[in-house]
């Protein structure tokens, strides 16, 4: 197993801060999406960006790599997570991630650091006080993170999840909430129930705000200033947007019931950011000479 640094996956320094980190991970993941890349390889790159920032976004998962990644370990070497790993830092959970989506598909160096039970006595890799122990174990709940993508989330789904080697399939019920719990009766430790507190895997284009789904769309200047039409992605599939004329950035257009199913369902926040292409061209050089003089900059 190689070592992983996840500040180069994202093209950052290990100083950034949480704000730089968010917008490497978000430009990158859109870059790779499998669902708009066709650059070779983008489905590893996207799943390899994912991972990365899975291990930074969360406070104490990023100090306690950070403190290993001190020992001097550089990426590709070989690499074996120190027994206890993680001890103090609030491992409480393992947790447990769905294929399929933006929360599942990550590598056995990310598991080995994140995705194992932390017990009274400690525990093997994707291991548990009560599972594989000598003599008999006594039943127990056994509680744990399922990281739910926004889409299963939306729809209703069923996710496969791999608990201590063992394959489950988990129904997710449409709308559920995050620190709702799932309950899968019998597959704990000694026989006991498997409790899996939801919460939502991170996602390449929306942010969650309660109910709401946040998207940011890219428009060009004269988008903006005549209005237009676009397609716009939703957890429903892409609808289209009218982008009113004279708009600006920061303007707030909503779709109403394209949110997260509740009572009632939520909507979907489209944040506008005007952009303006760069000119790879004489013609389009021209073409922008032309706009400053007709709005009077030459």
């Amino acid at each position: 197993m190689e070592f992983k640094d996840y500040y180069a996956t994202l093209g950052v320094e290990p100083t950034a801060g949480d704000a730089e980190i968010k917008t490497a991970y978000r430009r990158l993941a859109r870059k790779y999406h499998p669902d708009v890349s066709k650059e070779a390889g983008a489905e590893e790159k996207f799943k390899a960006v994912n991972e990365a920032y899975e291990a930074l976004r969360d406070p104490q998962k990023r100090q306690a790599y950070d403190q290993l990644r001190a020992q001097g370990y550089r990426p590709g070497e070989e690499f074996q997570a120190p027994p206890n790993f993680g001890g103090g830092q609030g491992f409480d959970f393992e947790e447990v991630f769905g294929g399929g989506g933006a929360g599942g598909g990550f590598s056995d160096f990310f598991e080995s650091l994140f995705a194992r039970q932390r017990g009274a006595g400690g525990a093997g890799a994707r291991g548990r006080p009560g599972f594989g122990g000598a003599g008999p174990q006594p039943m127990r709940d056994t509680r744990a993170k399922l990281s739910v993508p926004l889409e299963a989330a939306y729809s209703g789904d069923s996710l496969r999840i791999t608990v201590d080697g063992r394959q489950l399939d988990v129904r997710v019920p449409k709308g559920i909430r995050p620190g709702q719990v799932i309950r899968l009766g019998g597959q704990g430790s000694g026989g006991g129930n498997l409790m899996l507190e939801v919460e939502y895997a991170s996602h390449p284009q929306f942010e969650v705000d309660g109910r709401n789904i946040l998207y940011t769309l890219q428009v060009t200047p004269w988008q903006a200033a005549l209005g237009t039409s676009i397609s716009v992605p939703t957890l429903g599939g892409a609808v289209e947007l009218k982008v009113p004329a004279d708009s600006d950035s920061g303007r707030k257009l909503r779709l109403r019931g394209r949110g997260l199913p509740g009572k009632p369902d939520g909507d979907q926040i489209v944040e506008l950011e005007v952009v303006a292409p760069v000119a790879t061209t004489e013609a389009q050089r021209k073409a922008y000479q032309e706009l400053a003089k007709a709005f009077g900059d030459s």
